[in-house]
């Protein structure tokens, strides 16, 4: 067999894969980019989920300590500190992340279940 023969059959065969990888993962959430690593990972579940608000979070956001926008910030690129988190915990891991703002460190303790995320507090360092 000829060589442009063997080059039309793979060429063939390679657009067919191309048609059918595209109908398959054409309607599912699938996203390569940067959710390899655990902490991108982790901050893409709790984002996934609903979050809810603990009674001392709630507090903090009625004084207008910190807001809302500033929390959903946090937990996209907020850096996840494992030596302080409880992963592992039952039956809700518990999640220490931090980001630096204003010259103020600010630390989130999210609770991750199944279905929820529970912000239960938040620590504003200087």
């Amino acid at each position: 067999m000829k060589f442009i023969h063997r080059l039309g059959y793979y060429l063939g065969g390679f657009a067919i894969g191309l048609v059918l990888l595209a109908f398959f993962l054409n309607g599912s959430n699938t996203s390569c980019q940067y959710d390899y690593g655990p902490e991108s990972r982790v901050l893409k579940d709790i984002n996934t989920k609903v979050l809810k608000y603990s009674s001392e979070s709630e507090i903090l956001l009625q004084n207008k300590e910190i807001d809302t926008n500033t929390i959903k910030n946090i937990l996209k690129e907020g850096d996840v500190i494992f030596s302080e988190s409880e992963p592992r915990k039952e039956p809700c891991g518990i999640y220490h992340i931090e980001q630096k703002k204003d010259n103020k460190t600010i630390i989130l303790s999210v609770e991750n279940c199944k279905k929820t995320a529970v912000l239960q507090s938040i620590k504003i360092v200087d």
